[in-house]
């Protein structure tokens, strides 16, 4: 481990406004106390900060500056927060980018960010090399490793902590995360430090935390839910775990070593469950789990709750565009027995974000209870999309609304639901059909353990509406869609049902639907 400078008397800025603060504060605070903890390796605030300021003087050496960029490409890594925490301190940001894109796609996402220096794991030092290739504006590589014996640690050391922000201010842009669009290239999501700060802040409300909990970070960080989750923690003063990988003996192993508080994506939550007894008692000691990025099942998350009751789960929706989480369903409403219709809701927004539900024809809000486009306004929201003037004019209204994209409706108490994706809508007959409301009924199926709608051709009706199910017990399509029938107008209900072994999922856990759609499409003449 490098060597370690006292912290000067004043810390350069815990006015709490800016990104660096998150760890300054504490560094006065509590010096001695753990900040981080990685596999073997352990950190206090104060030697994080001093880890945290060698590299924001390196990278300042190399000429980066307030508005340029640093890339991340990595599986979870202690690093990836040091290089957020060291890059807005000089005012500039860092691109976290999936370290499962291709090359190709790689090269793309490096090209756009306009990244100058790329820090990179040495599982992925191949993949970079390729990607930089293609893309000149890379002036400098730093290799990153597991154990602490690379050229990262021997940049650190080379340089003295950085004592002093230069010109930050809290517009300027801090993360930029790809987005996961199932269709062209992803858009690169510009978050501000305001909008960072204002999201810790008001979903901080939903996640409290008390001396001696510790945080679990376990979703990857080139994801919203991996790297906002962390930010949680680290403004609390608790202590996190950072895994490398969410597979079950790394997750278990976290929850053993003391973690109380976690975000998992469903499908995690369906493999724990899965695991059998001796997985669901290791889950002991949690105080209080986020889920989200995914819908939920009902018949899971029912079983989650059972299997968990003294666990305060915290259901989350949002958006990397609004940087993270907008909504939260609170624990108390999970286990409300007279409001248990809640469960199919999202929740109500946290502190500082407001809603609009818009018709999507006229741009005019619609009745309380009816259907129309999920707007919300904040200061969490993304600045713009990167090099996207056009996309972000169409996502973010003149007087600061995001349009989210997603259908839904608030009831008369305020609860959000969520109900389709625009473009998942099924019209079938000069029907529209809204997906979601589909997959709910399919989850409360008591066999069904997840489920998928989508729109097939249809040479009568256009589209017809066809069902995928994962189940835990034989049950036939007639059964099905008989049970559809129950809950549903005839024609919102599945024509066929395909029984598979698992449905495809991106890195945040939200369904790739197109790949779903494809097989079916590829012969028509047209598509969706």
């Amino acid at each position: 481990m490098t060597s370690i400078t006292e912290p000067p008397a004043t810390s350069p800025h815990v006015d709490g406004t800016l990104l660096p603060d998150l760890v300054e504060r504490w560094a006065a605070a509590t010096p001695d106390a753990v900040a981080v903890r990685y596999g073997e390796r352990t950190w206090t605030w104060r030697e994080w900060s001093d880890r945290i300021r060698r590299l924001a003087a390196g990278l300042s050496s190399l000429g980066i500056a307030r508005g340029d960029r640093i890339a991340f490409l990595d599986k979870n890594h202690p690093a990836c927060l040091e290089t957020a925490f060291a890059a807005t301190t000089l005012g500039a940001a860092v691109a976290i980018l999936n370290w499962r894109l291709s090359g190709d796609e790689l090269t793309y996402a490096m090209t756009d960010s306009g990244a100058r220096v790329l820090i990179v794991g040495d599982e992925f030092a191949d993949l970079a090399t390729s990607a930089v290739a293609g893309n000149s504006g890379v002036e400098r590589v730093l290799t990153l490793s597991e154990d602490g014996d690379d050229e990262y640690e021997e940049f650190l050391a080379a340089h003295q902590p950085l004592d002093v922000l230069l010109g930050v201010d809290p517009e300027d842009a801090a993360l930029l995360i790809y987005s996961s669009g199932t269709t062209g290239r992803p858009k690169g999501v510009v978050l501000s430090q305001r909008a960072l700060m204002t999201h810790t802040r008001n979903v901080g409300t939903r996640f409290p935390f008390a001396p001696g909990d510790i945080n679990l970070v376990a979703m990857p960080m080139f994801h919203v839910g991996g790297v906002c989750w962390a930010f949680l923690g680290i403004q609390s003063g608790n202590a996190s775990i950072v895994l490398r990988n969410p597979d079950a003996a790394s997750l278990l192993g976290g929850i053993a070593a003391g973690a109380t508080h976690t975000f998992f994506v469903p499908p995690v939550i369906s493999g724990l469950l899965a695991a059998g007894e001796q997985a669901t008692a290791a889950l002991a000691g949690l105080k209080r789990m986020g889920y989200g990025a995914a819908p939920m099942p009902l018949s899971t998350l029912r079983k989650a709750i059972d299997a968990w009751p003294h666990i305060d789960f915290v259901q989350v929706y949002g958006q990397t565009e609004i940087a993270g989480v907008a909504v939260t369903l609170q624990p108390d409403e999970h286990r409300d027995p007279e409001r248990s219709y809640l469960l199919k809701s999202a929740g109500v927004p946290v502190p500082g974000v407001e809603v609009r539900i818009v018709d999507v024809a006229t741009g005019e809000d619609v009745p309380t209870g009816e259907q129309g486009e999920i707007w919300f306004r904040s200061e969490q929201v993304m600045s713009c999309y990167l090099n996207r003037p056009d996309a972000t004019a169409e996502t973010i209204t003149a007087d600061g609304w995001l349009r989210t994209g997603d259908i839904g409706h608030v009831d008369t108490d305020g609860y959000v639901y969520v109900e389709d994706r625009l473009k998942d809508m099924i019209i079938t007959g000069g029907e529209n059909v809204y997906s979601p409301e589909v997959e709910r009924v399919l989850a409360e199926h008591p066999n069904i353990v997840d489920a998928a709608v989508i729109g097939v051709p249809d040479e009568k009706w256009g589209e017809s509406v066809k069902a995928l199910v994962t189940v835990d017990a034989p049950v036939s399509a007639e059964d099905i869609i008989a049970f559809c029938r129950q809950h549903l107008a005839a024609y919102k209900c599945p024509s066929t049902v395909d029984f598979v072994d698992a449905l495809p999922r991106n890195a945040s856990g939200k369904l790739l639907k197109r790949d779903l759609r494809t097989p079916y499409w590829s012969k028509s003449a047209r598509s969706i």
